[in-house]
C-alpha cells in the first residue's frame, strides 16, 4: 500500500530540516575555503561578470555581506539552507515520475547522505547554485513532457537564463535536453513557447556576454589555464568511476535510476548520457557530472518501489543506505575538526587502503582532501598580518601585494584593522581591479608569497620575514608575509612597468 501523503510530507520535511542541521553543524569546523574568500571579494565589486565565473555569486556574496556579514558561519548559511531547498526538489522529481510515498522518502533520505551533495552545499561557491539550477530544470522538463503545458517552456527559458549567470557548464543539460526533444519529441521544437523561453533565456544571458566580450573573453583565459593546470590530470574514464565514490551506497539508486530513464523518461536519459559523454570527451571534472544526480536518484527510487514486494521489509533499503554512508559522512562533511579529519583519513589508508578524495589538483596524494586543506590557514594568516602592521610605523605609506585570489581574499577581510591597506594582486578578479598607479612616497610593501621575490632586489634594501602559516595540513602552508623596506627607487615606477605588461589573471 502507499504511504498516507501525510505521512510523506512529515518525513519530506523531516529530512530537509536534517540536511540543514547537519551542514550548520558542520559549518564552522574549519574556516573559509579559498574560493569563499574569492566569492566574498567579487561582492565589493558588483558587475555583470569576473575572469572565472558569471555574476551571480558576486551579488549573493555582497548581500550576504551587507546583511548578516562575513563570518565563517555567516558564508555558510546561505547553503546550508539551500540544502533544504534540494530535498524538497529531489521529492518534486520522483513524484513526477509518478512515485509513491516510499519512493520519495528513499531518494530524499538517499540526497540528505551523499558525499557529493554535503560537500556541495557546505560551501559557497556556484557549485551549490548551479545543483539546485539542473534540478530545478529537470523537475520543469518533466513537468512539461507530463502535461504538455507550454507555460514550462518558459519557466524553463527563465531557469536556464539564471543558471548561465552561475556556471556556463548547463549548457551541456541543455544541450542533451535539446537532443532528447529532437529525438522523442519533436513537436516541442514547433512550440513557439519554446523559442520565446529561449529568447528570455538569451536576453538574461546577454549583459554577461557583453562583459565578456568587453573584457577580451576572459573565461577563455580561465578554461585555457583550466586545462592546462587541473584538467590534464583527470583521468577521463575515472569520471564515471568517481560518480559511484561521489554517491557510495547511493549508487544503488543511480544505476537502476538510469536504467529506468531509458524506459520512461527517454528525454532525460539523453540528457544524462549526452552530458556524461561530453564530459568525457572534454576531460571534466567528476563533480562536473552531479547535476544528473537528481534525475537518476529519483528515477532510481522509483524503480526499487516498483521491484520490491509491498511489504515493510522494503524500508530497510533506506535504512541500509543511510547506515552503509554514515560511516564517510566526513568524507562528504567537516563534522569533526582537522585533528579528527586527519585521524579518520590515516585509518582510511592504514586499515582499508583507501585514499578517497586526497588527491589534490597537482596529481599527488595529501593528508586531507584539497577542499579541507583549503579551509585552513587563513586566520594564523590575518593574525599575522595584523599583529605585523600593529608594529608597523607609518602604516598610510604601505601597500599589502598577495600572490594568490585566496591571500588577498583572507586579508581584505582585515582591511583597515591597525591601517592595514586593501590587497592588491594580479590573481583572478583581483587583476581586474589593480591601481594604475603606487602613491609615493611608500616606505614598506607587504609582499605575501611562499618565498620573497627576486625581482624587488632592486628596489628595496631590507627584507624580512614578519609572519608564516605554520599549519602543515593547510594548502597555504608556507606561506609567508615579508616586510620589504628601504626602498632604493620608486616603488611606483616598478608598478607601472609590471601592469603594462598586463599580466594574467590565472
Amino acid at each position: 500500500m502507499g504511504q498516507p501523503r501525510h505521512f510523506t510530507s512529515v518525513c519530506i520535511f523531516a529530512l530537509a530540516l536534517l540536511a540543514i542541521g547537519l551542514h550548520l553543524y558542520a559549518a564552522t569546523t574549519l574556516s573559509y575555503h579559498r574560493d569563499e574568500l574569492l566569492y566574498f571579494a567579487l561582492g565589493y565589486h558588483p558587475a555583470w561578470g569576473y575572469p572565472s565565473v558569471p555574476p551571480l555569486i558576486g551579488w549573493l556574496a555582497g548581500l550576504v555581506r551587507i546583511t548578516i556579514g562575513s563570518s565563517v558561519f555567516a558564508v555558510k548559511l546561505l547553503p546550508a539552507l539551500l540544502s533544504g531547498v534540494f530535498v524538497w526538489l529531489v521529492a518534486a522529481i520522483v513524484r513526477e515520475m509518478r512515485g509513491g510515498g516510499f519512493a520519495t522518502i528513499l531518494a530524499c533520505a538517499t540526497a540528505v547522505v551523499l558525499p557529493a551533495t554535503l560537500r556541495t552545499f557546505h560551501l559557497f561557491q556556484p557549485v551549490h547554485l548551479d545543483l539546485l539550477w539542473w534540478t530545478v530544470l529537470t523537475l520543469l522538463i518533466l513537468r512539461y513532457l507530463n502535461t504538455d503545458n507550454r507555460r514550462y517552456l518558459l519557466l524553463l527559458g527563465i531557469v536556464v537564463g539564471l543558471a548561465l549567470l552561475t556556471k556556463y557548464l548547463v549548457l551541456l543539460l541543455v544541450g542533451g535536453l535539446l537532443v532528447g526533444l529532437l529525438l522523442f519529441r519533436p513537436a516541442a521544437f514547433r512550440e513557439p513557447y519554446l523559442h520565446i523561453g529561449a529568447l528570455i533565456a538569451l536576453l538574461l544571458w546577454t549583459p554577461n556576454l557583453l562583459w565578456q566580450a568587453s573584457n577580451d573573453w576572459a573565461v577563455a583565459g580561465h578554461l585555457e589555464a583550466l586545462s592546462r593546470k587541473q584538467l590534464v590530470h583527470v583521468d577521463r574514464l575515472s569520471i564515471l568511476t568517481d560518480q559511484l565514490m561521489m554517491a557510495f551506497a547511493g549508487s544503488l539508486l543511480l544505476v537502476p535510476g538510469l536504467v529506468y530513464l531509458l524506459r520512461r523518461h527517454r528525454v532525460v536519459a539523453v540528457a544524462v548520457l549526452f552530458t556524461l559523454g561530453a564530459l568525457l570527451v572534454l576531460r571534466g571534472k567528476s563533480y562536473y557530472a552531479m547535476g544528473l544526480f537528481p534525475a537518476l536518484l529519483a528515477a532510481g527510487a522509483v524503480w526499487w518501489e516498483r521491484s520490491l514486494p509491498q511489504t515493510c521489509w522494503r524500508w530497510l533499503l533506506p535504512v541500509l543506505i543511510v547506515a552503509l554512508n554514515l560511516p564517510v559522512l566526513p568524507f562528504g562533511l567537516p563534522i569533526v575538526g582537522k585533528n579528527e579529519l586527519i585521524s579518520y583519513f590515516q585509518v582510511l589508508e592504514r586499515d582499508f587502503g583507501l585514499v578517497p578524495g586526497r588527491r589534490w589538483e597537482d596529481g599527488k596524494i595529501h593528508a586531507l582532501p584539497q577542499d579541507y586543506a583549503d579551509q585552513l590557514g587563513w586566520p594564523e594568516l590575518k593574525a599575522e598580518l595584523v599583529a605585523a602592521y600593529a608594529l608597523e610605523p607609518d602604516p598610510l605609506h604601505t601597500a599589502l601585494y598577495c600572490e594568490n585570489y585566496g591571500q588577498a581574499g583572507a586579508l581584505l577581510q582585515v582591511a583597515g584593522q591597525n591601517g592595514i591597506p586593501e590587497p592588491i594582486s594580479f590573481s583572478d578578479a583581483f587583476n581586474f581591479w589593480l591601481p594604475d598607479s603606487i602613491p609615493e612616497p611608500l616606505t614598506a610593501l607587504y609582499y605575501v608569497n611562499d618565498e620573497p621575490a627576486s625581482d624587488l632586489d632592486d628596489w628595496f634594501s631590507e627584507v624580512r620575514q614578519v609572519g608564516r602559516v605554520d599549519n602543515p595540513y593547510a594548502r597555504e602552508y608556507g606561506t609567508t608575509i615579508y616586510r620589504y623596506s628601504k626602498p632604493i627607487q620608486p616603488f611606483d615606477r616598478f608598478w607601472r612597468q609590471r601592469t603594462s605588461e598586463k599580466p594574467s589573471p590565472y
